[in-house]
């Protein structure tokens, strides 16, 4: 890859994309799969300039000479970008900004803009210490982009809907470009030394429900503690799973004290284990030896967890609201996510009955197959051709 800053280009058709957040936990995964979909599918001749520094360039491994890296370090909540953007973007003679997230801060893009929204968690499930003004002034802004944008790609049709309801965006300009698992998901299941490993590294030796992604409010994690707490009760009537436990890969429990509380309460101290944050390759051999993966949250705009387990085979319970039931059709069993009870109940049925987990596994195989970053990429493709100027 090519530091563009140092000289000029002339290919038609510029495109930039916004890699600052490239280490976040769900953007950052989109960002790396559809810079290499790009990489891979574009034959047309655009050039690509990916804004961001320079230490990202070793996340997103070879790319073709058409790619180059616009270094550019400013942050995005910087008074200074909001002036300096625009003006990189006029330098380097932009045809097509792509914003890979929402963002509310007007760009003043002197360009036309393609943005891509994951979810509106912060404007239906607002700060609670936000005053509301803040909140007002946040939606407003957040509006104008919005409205302002040449397109809009939501990961899902629920996603476009609450686009459309509460910003007011007319339906043709939001376009749903699902989201896809990760490759490295797909590469088979783990191996006698992956479990070796696993055993030294983490001391896991025993069977275990699994829990992956952010630790939020919305996420739901004191309702599955709470559940996995009744489970071992209703377990220790037959004797089932003695061993059982809960893991949890997200942040250190030490940062979330109402877990903790939750965990005490429960009497579970010594069954739930909080990882931290583990690498994909390690994170895939967990949803491979996973009994089930649980994924209670109330809120997703789309939700790749569940379709990650799904392409390791391990059956899924998960949330009957939001994107959920769109993302998983009929290859999980779905919860009220508000009822611990309800969870507790789908989780030992799955545990148990061997011809539903069988089930599971061959429609989980499926759902997770009929998702892919090169059709979504196409996808995208296709809407920088009708939004982007002509050649």
């Amino acid at each position: 890859m090519v530091d563009v800053s140092s000289g000029g280009y002339t290919l038609c058709v510029r495109i930039a994309l916004d890699i600052r957040r490239l280490r976040d936990f769900g953007v950052g995964t989109y960002i790396r799969n559809v810079v290499r979909g790009l990489a891979r599918l574009d034959r047309d001749g655009n050039e690509y300039l990916l804004i961001g520094g320079h230490d990202l360039l070793r996340d997103l491994g070879p790319l073709p000479g058409y790619f180059h890296l616009l270094p550019y370090n400013l942050s995005e909540d910087s008074t200074r970008d909001l002036f300096a953007f625009p003006r990189l973007l006029r330098r380097f003679r932009v045809d097509l900004l792509h914003v890979p997230h929402l963002f509310w801060r007007p760009r003043f893009s002197p360009c036309p803009y393609v943005v891509t929204v994951h979810d509106l968690l912060n404007h239906l499930y607002p700060v609670s210490n936000g005053s509301s003004w803040r909140r007002a002034l946040h939606r407003r802004l957040t509006a104008h982009v919005l409205r302002h944008a040449a397109r809009i790609l939501a990961v899902s049709h629920f996603t476009r809907n609450d686009i459309v309801r509460l910003f007011r965006v007319p339906e043709e300009r939001v376009e749903v470009v699902y989201n896809a698992i990760d490759e490295r998901f797909r590469v088979g299941h783990a191996t006698t030394l992956d479990r070796e490993m696993i055993a030294e590294r983490y001391q896991v030796n025993y069977p275990f429900l699994l829990y992956a992604g952010n630790i939020r409010p919305h996420k739901n994690l004191g309702r599955l503690i709470e559940a996995f707490a009744a489970l071992k009760a209703e377990l220790a009537k037959d004797g089932s799973f003695p061993e059982l436990k809960l893991i949890i890969i997200g942040d250190e429990l030490s940062k979330h004290p109402d877990l903790r509380r939750t965990v005490i309460k429960g009497g579970v101290q010594n069954d739930v284990r909080f990882l931290g944050f583990v690498p994909i390759d390690v994170l895939r051999i967990f949803y491979d030896l996973a009994k089930i993966f649980v994924f209670p949250s109330l809120y997703e705009g789309f939700g790749l967890p569940p379709l990650e387990a799904m392409a390791l085979g391990t059956p899924v319970v998960t949330s009957n609201t939001s994107s959920l039931p769109e993302v998983v059709g009929n290859a999980a069993v779905l919860v009220n996510p508000e009822n611990v009870f309800e969870i507790m109940r789908a989780i030992h049925r799955v545990l148990l009955d061997q011809p539903l987990r069988d089930s599971l596994k061959k429609r989980g195989y499926e759902q997770a197959q009929r998702y892919s970053w090169d059709v979504s990429v196409q996808q995208i493709l296709r809407v920088y051709a009708e939004v982007g100027p002509r050649r």
